[in-house]
């Protein structure tokens, strides 16, 4: 099964950034869902004083939701694509809404801090998603959030057949028409090769993380896109 990594999806990603909000606005519930996963961080108080990571934000679709969440939240923006980048940034935001050209292993020069992580469709298409996950847990406070809005099949046959009914009737094909055909046959295979819920998070608590829980998505999705949520350790818990 051949994916994209690096570069070469970094690259496949600019040359879709012009049509990819279409396409994507095509997927019922995509970005009610993206709020759904933003919600499940439960930030209070509409996130004032609070530092937040958009970790893959992509065309700013992710930003939004987050905003959402919380709209008095300082927001750091962060993607591997200068397409998609470019795009997210033209959007209007507020102030306190930021973004950076960084690769998601790269974040040492984005610095730390982060209240929350909120990272959605990353994790299977990084080369290293246990380097990445170390990585955002050096940059979250201690105690910090994470939530991980991801296609993790649930291991069931059935959730795997409708992934792929629905990749054979209306994705790859959407993505041919609008001439991203590689990146949409790697939408489709990074998924059914990435890690399953109960494989994700049992990589998230191997990396260190707690209070791990995958909360499910409702309609054609429910089964195959969750929410993951998480906690960084909190170091004065772990004093003796």
């Amino acid at each position: 099964m051949t994916l994209l990594h690096d570069g070469e999806l970094s690259a496949a990603f600019d040359h879709a950034a012009r049509r990819y909000d279409l396409l994507t606005a095509v997927n019922p519930g995509y970005r009610a869902d993206l709020r759904r996963s933003a919600r499940r961080l439960r930030l209070p108080g509409g996130g004032r004083g609070l530092r937040l990571l958009d970790l893959g934000c992509g065309t700013g679709t992710s930003t939004a939701a987050l905003l959402a969440s919380a709209p008095h939240a300082e927001i750091v923006a962060v993607d591997a694509s200068a397409g998609m980048l470019e795009r997210a940034a033209a959007k209007p935001w507020p102030p306190g809404v930021s973004f950076v050209h960084a690769p998601a292993e790269e974040l040492a020069g984005v610095g730390g801090g982060f209240d929350a992580v909120f990272a959605a469709y990353l994790f299977r298409n990084v080369t290293d998603p246990d380097a990445v996950l170390a990585a955002v847990r050096t940059a979250l406070e201690p105690g910090g959030r994470l939530a991980v809005h991801e296609y993790t099949l649930s291991g069931s046959a059935a959730h795997c057949a409708v992934w792929t009914a629905v990749c054979r009737g209306i994705v790859l094909p959407a993505g041919r028409l609008a001439g991203d055909g590689g990146l949409y046959r790697h939408l489709w295979r990074s998924v059914l090769a990435f890690d399953t819920v109960p494989e994700f998070t049992a990589r998230l608590r191997r990396t260190g993380f707690r209070q791990v829980r995958a909360l499910p998505l409702p309609g054609w999705q429910t089964g195959i896109t969750h929410t993951v949520v998480a906690a960084a350790p909190d170091v004065r818990q772990e004093t003796p």
